[in-house]
């Protein structure tokens, strides 16, 4: 009989003690015999006779029950626990149990048997309603908002890189940390009993190059425990005048359980860098007039608008007479960069400042001397700080999710759903090239409109969807986006067009003679315009993946035609500098696209041309310059609250045969398909040492010496975020003749020279005894050399629990996410790993500093890394998934993670 548990309410837990419970109805007689719980491997749909292979002995029971008054004494129906017995060491349900709460087995199936199944005096029959009872501590988490407090403590705590540390006035700096448990927070059951650890550490030269040494530890609270979500304020004790330090902090759990008690730590955060320098200029006086006003505590009413500048005042402290500079950010953005300004003889400045998002702000502002610090740079004071709040923006214009109509549909019209104006529906052209498709960004449920690329008589290729009406004003600013999926690049492909009488007032589309994604402007309407062009800097942008593209074209909100601008973005990054169009035409002058706005095909020399062949979704117009910041929200395109994610790479060996991994028969909007919807192709074997087969279900089995499988690639845009999991059981066996330093690569994309791996996920020998699971990025340049790698390692080793099971690691690349490293480089994007449900915790994050896109083999079970190919895997793989989007905490327990059962 088979009893299988899921990890979610143990999540995040730490297992003290566990005791299986089962209700035995039935016995063949009154005589006690032995019955053992056994952990098996998971049972599926596949599963087949004689059952999942046997794995460990969580224990056994001497009993008899559910004889009722046949026996003397009575033996009724019983519950029958079992827990560990501490004289017998095979007994290992408690560690089993902590095993998946830590997320280190995916389910834990457990079998009841007679010991001797041979002997029919031994049968018993148990109830369907099993129990696990466990009990748990909270585990802790990495904590959250770790910062030294500026000034003289009375400011927002920050963390800051040793390139430029935070700047401390008084001798003992006032430094914060707010503790955490593993799982989220207010979960409605008790948040843990908690502390929080700081270390700070001195400088042996006062500089970042130099040695450093622990120099002070404390605790916060100083006795007692606090629950989750507590921030801790600590004062360090006196700390010399123009140091450099560093310091960090981990989360401390404490229990108590069954007269004994102990603490687990969490992995410390990264580390927080400032300098105390009391001769340092103080923080200046920030004033605003219009349209911004400071937020007081009674009243934070919104003004302007993201883009909207703001004429703000910076002056220096009454206590300051010799400030030379200012510069100022916004704190609400990691990726919003510092700007400086001189000031006045004075000592003031008057500066412009645009916010980039609605909502409350808060704007830093730090003066300096133009002094130099030990490192030779120029220091700054600690910063003063301006909270306003930016009203909302003017919305969308048109908005188009293709969600009206599914395959086969007779609807030939997606409704705009834009927020400002008169609404443009768009119409469905030619409809022998126009369908609606189920490949929908927003994932399943989700649809799109499919052009052309179901004709393969080309003169037949002149599908397009079309408004009445254009809904944006192409004189003033505006700014277009669309996500494009292409499937043919042998001549120029356009994804939105604004016609006039010869030609297109822009256009966004794919050029093949530059093989890049390029945004356009025609200077006037007319035959042989010039063409002002902003491009992307990548050429060859891969086909068949999900791209993000966005033009903005910018009148600087004056009309001076010479200050015009346009820029395209792709994956919610710019591609270059703005392009100022007057520069490259001499006679470009703004005009109007007065008749409609085109999707998947532009107007060129008076004719139509240039058609799409793919997919596009989730068209929108705005009648403003769009911002940075703002693209890149818009690049997350969130459902319900969550970043959107599709999956568009799926293999599945569980039912497989022969010499492939087939693509799953999962279709969830056409079950009838009996094909996965984006046809990547099946992942074929190679000619040795991998073969499907499997003791109860069918996998991939890899040799660790010569077998593999592999498909082309890519099946997603790596430049932009995605997510990819494989579900593997790793064969201990096998790895133990391996060198140290080894990495068995479970999956990973090619790049497109060199020997190496655009991202991979893979375990690696770190010691002697010692595995660990680790996902990461790798950039190469043209000759194949790296020039920047990010990797995210799991937080433990993999543990005796973890061989010979089934186990899902996913690996999450999040390019919306840019931050600075303690180098005070800009990082690109960040990796991010989790091992079942929970995310790997480290001391830095896996920042990527420039982007990358792989080409060539999708593989698993080898790849390329460290200049050489192979990286063989010795274990099984049941399935390999990809998705488009960055999966975030909670859609990676939904979606990959096993369920409770």
């Amino acid at each position: 009989m088979y009893f299988e548990f899921g990890a979610s309410k143990l999540a995040g837990k730490h297992v003290l003690d566990a005791t299986f419970r089962a209700y035995e109805t039935w016995s063949f007689n009154c005589q006690p015999h032995w019955v053992d719980l056994e952990r098996t491997d998971n049972i599926s749909e596949g599963t087949r006779w004689p059952g999942p292979k046997r794995l460990d002995q969580m224990g056994d029971r001497y009993v008899s029950a559910g004889r009722g008054n046949l026996c003397s004494p009575e033996q009724p129906n019983s519950w029958i626990e079992f827990n560990d017995n501490p004289d017998e060491k095979d007994e290992n349900l408690t560690s089993t149990v902590r095993s998946l709460a830590n997320g280190k087995i995916s389910r834990l199936t457990l079998m009841l048997r007679a010991k001797d199944e041979g002997e029919p005096r031994a049968w018993k029959r148990f109830d369907n309603n099993a129990e696990l009872k466990v009990w748990y501590m909270h585990k802790p988490g990495v904590p959250t908002s770790v910062g030294a407090v500026p000034g003289t403590g009375n400011g927002k705590a920050q963390c800051r890189p040793a390139k430029d540390p935070v700047t401390v006035t008084v001798d003992t700096p006032k430094i914060q940390a707010t503790v955490q448990t593993k799982v989220e927070q207010h979960q409605g059951e008790e948040e843990g009993s908690l502390q929080a650890e700081f270390v700070m550490q001195r400088s042996s030269t006062d500089t970042a190059s130099g040695s450093w040494s622990d120099v002070w530890k404390d605790y916060k609270p100083d006795s007692g425990w606090d629950p989750d979500g507590t921030r801790e304020t600590i004062t360090t004790t006196k700390r010399a005048d123009g140091g450099l330090y560093r310091f960090r902090a981990r989360t401390q759990s404490h229990w108590v359980y069954g007269g004994k008690k102990g603490d687990l730590f969490s992995p410390y955060s990264k580390w927080c860098y400032l300098r105390i320098d009391s001769t340092a200029p103080k923080e200046p006086t920030i004033e605003s007039f219009s349209p911004y006003r400071e937020c007081t505590v009674n009243k934070c009413d919104p003004h302007g608008g993201p883009g909207r500048p703001g004429i703000f005042y910076f002056k220096p402290n009454k206590a300051d007479k010799d400030v030379e500079q200012y510069r100022w950010r916004f704190l609400t953005s990691e990726a919003d960069a510092t700007r400086t300004v001189s000031a006045s003889a004075s000592g003031m400045a008057t500066v412009p400042v645009s916010p980039g998002l609605a909502g409350t702000q808060t704007l830093s502002v730090e003066a300096s001397d133009l002094k130099k610090d030990k490192e030779g740079r120029v220091r700054w004071g600690p910063p003063a700080e301006f909270v306003f709040k930016v009203d909302a923006a003017d919305g969308t214009t048109g908005r188009w999710r293709f969600d009206d109509g599914g395959p086969g549909s007779t609807e030939t019209v997606a409704n705009d759903t834009g927020q400002v104006g008169s609404r443009h529906d768009l119409v469905l052209r030619e409809e022998a090239g126009t369908a609606w498709s189920t490949l929908g960004r927003r994932g399943a449920g989700d649809y799109s409109l499919r052009l052309n690329d179901n004709q393969s008589d080309p003169g037949k290729q002149v599908g397009y969807a079309s408004t009445d009406g254009v809904p944006v004003n192409t004189q003033d600013s505006f700014t277009v986006s669309a996500w494009a999926y292409l499937t043919d690049d042998k001549t120029n492909r356009v994804v939105l067009s604004a016609p006039g009488e010869h030609g297109s007032a822009f256009t966004l589309y794919y050029s093949s003679a530059l093989k890049k994604w390029v945004f356009n402007r025609t200077d006037q309407d007319k035959d042989g315009p010039v063409y002002i062009r902003s491009t992307a800097d990548a050429e060859n942008p891969p086909l068949k993946v999900w791209t993000h593209l966005v033009g903005v074209f910018d009148t600087q909100d004056n009309a001076d035609e010479k200050d015009d601008t346009l820029q395209l973005f792709v994956n919610g990054r710019p591609q270059g500098k703005p392009v100022v169009l007057a520069d490259e035409a001499p006679k470009y002058t703004p005009w109007t696209a007065d008749r409609n706005m085109m999707v998947g095909r532009s107007k060129v020399g008076g004719s139509y041309a240039e058609y799409f062949l793919g997919r596009i979704d989730e068209v929108a117009t705005w009648q403003r310059p769009l911002g940075p910041q703002e693209i890149r929200e818009e690049n997350r395109l969130e459902r319900k609250g969550a970043p959107a994610n599709e999956l568009v790479g799926h293999w599945d060996a569980t039912i497989s045969a022969g010499g492939q991994v087939v693509e799953s028969t999962e279709d969830p909007d056409d079950p009838s398909s009996g094909s996965f919807p984006y046809r990547r192709g099946p992942l074929d074997l190679s000619g040795s040492g991998a073969r499907l087969t499997g003791d109860d279900a069918t996998s991939l089995v890899l040799d660790g010496k010569s077998g593999y499988a592999s498909v082309g690639g890519p099946v997603v845009d790596e430049t932009g975020s995605f997510t990819v999991s494989a579900r593997v059981r790793l064969t201990k066996a096998e790895f133990a003749g391996k060198d140290v330093g080894y990495r068995a690569l479970v999956a990973g994309q090619a790049t497109p020279v060199g020997k190496e791996s655009s991202w991979a996920l893979w375990v690696e020998k770190v010691s002697a005894d010692a595995y660990q699971w680790k996902f990461g990025r790798t950039a190469v340049n043209a000759d194949g050399k790296v020039v920047a790698t990010a990797v995210a390692p799991a937080e433990d080793m993999i543990g005796a629990k973890e061989w010979d099971t089934w186990v899902d690691v996913t690996g999450v690349f999040d390019a919306g996410l840019d931050f600075t490293d303690d180098d005070g480089d800009q990082r690109f994007g960040v990796a991010q790993l989790y091992v079942g449900r929970f995310a790997q915790q480290g001391e830095d994050d896996a920042g990527l500093a420039r982007a990358q896109q792989g080409d060539g083999a999708l593989a698993v079970g080898r790849g390329s890394a460290q200049g050489k190919t192979g990286h063989y895997l010795p274990g099984d793989l049941a399935k390999l998934r990809v998705w488009v989007g960055a999966m975030n905490r909670e859609q990676v327990t939904d979606q990959i993670a096993e369920p409770s059962m």
